[in-house]
């Protein structure tokens, strides 16, 4: 496993990092125990950051990180969490809210304190909203102790150019904008070098459309990228390949994006993925599929209100 800088914390993060939302049954039932061997198998391969919310499963996922957490020692791994988002229509950035929000999910975590605390998806409240209270909760956070570093978390890349606008950040996580279809987070990294800004990259597999199961129905993809990405999972296939291998050693594989979140409750499924970052790519394979997604190459999807999606190529 290699290790980079996560930006001016000092943090050195494993360049697969391990995304809990899976553990909170948010793509099929799950078995506990199971989930907590998948967090326990990821540790022990080498990898040092999850990144867990309230959001996923509505509480259930730190729940079950909780659990698994409790059985290893607190150095080992680098724990991320969020605030802000509480369900699928429910979001609070008031500061006494997100204040509230660390104390439960340190309950609900088995921890005294969390390494990187992320406002969750902001682009689902006017920007100036969020910011009046939430930034404030940050830094108040930030001084008691209970988080080391703030961060905000979003689709749009917009989310962090407004914030970093209007305030410091530790770091930022970002998903679905560095994979084969997309890698429009380029973008953004002179801006991040520039403030020293922690980089998490999430979703190489764009949320499933690079993955080998049927994509959900409630995708946001637009017909045309469904399309592009699909015939590019059935090229993989039709060569003996795994597009989800190929997807992940190309996230991966950039030493500028210091890690990628990849979610599993399945031990196996974690080992697998961490084994495939130390194997070469194929290059002639990566090739062809680059050019099969070439017409949808960073195209997106909307998230959150207009004011953050005024660019969006859906």
């Amino acid at each position: 496993m290699n290790y980079r800088k996560l930006g001016k914390t000092g943090l050195e993060v494993s360049a697969l990092s391990f995304g809990a939302s899976s553990l909170g049954s948010v793509f099929r039932e799950t078995d506990d125990a199971e989930s907590v061997r998948t967090v326990h198998a990821a540790i022990d391969m080498g990898i040092n950051l999850i990144d867990v919310s309230p959001y996923y499963g509505l509480t259930k996922a730190e729940s079950v990180l909780g659990k698994a957490i409790a059985e290893i020692s607190r150095d080992r791994f680098i724990l991320s969490t969020k605030a802000g988002r509480y369900g699928a229509e429910e979001f609070d950035f008031s500061e006494q809210r997100i204040i509230r929000s660390v104390d439960e999910s340190l309950q609900r975590l088995n921890t005294d304190y969390i390494d990187i605390l992320f406002l969750h998806d902001m682009e689902f409240v006017p920007f100036e909203q969020a910011a009046e209270g939430a930034f404030l909760a940050l830094d108040k956070l930030k001084q008691s102790g209970k988080i080391r570093f703030k961060g905000v978390s979003g689709l749009p890349l917009s989310v962090f150019e407004k914030s970093l606008a209007y305030t410091e950040l530790d770091a930022v996580l970002s998903y679905c904008h560095y994979s084969l279809n997309d890698t429009s987070l380029l973008d953004i990294l002179p801006l991040l070098e520039q403030k020293q800004v922690g980089l998490v990259s999430a979703s190489p597999l764009s949320m499933g459309l690079l993955g080998n199961r049927a994509l959900a129905d409630w995708h946001p993809a637009g017909d045309e990228i469904r399309a592009a990405c699909k015939q590019a999972v059935d090229y993989c296939a039709a060569q003996g390949a795994d597009i989800t291998k190929l997807a992940v050693q190309f996230a991966t594989a950039n030493e500028s994006i210091p890690t990628t979140l990849v979610s599993t409750a399945n031990p196996d499924n974690i080992r697998k993925n961490i084994e495939w970052t130390d194997e070469p790519i194929d290059e002639a394979l990566l090739s062809e599929v680059l050019a099969i997604l070439e017409p949808v190459r960073n195209r997106s999807w909307i998230s959150g209100l207009q004011e953050y999606n005024t660019s969006v190529y859906v």
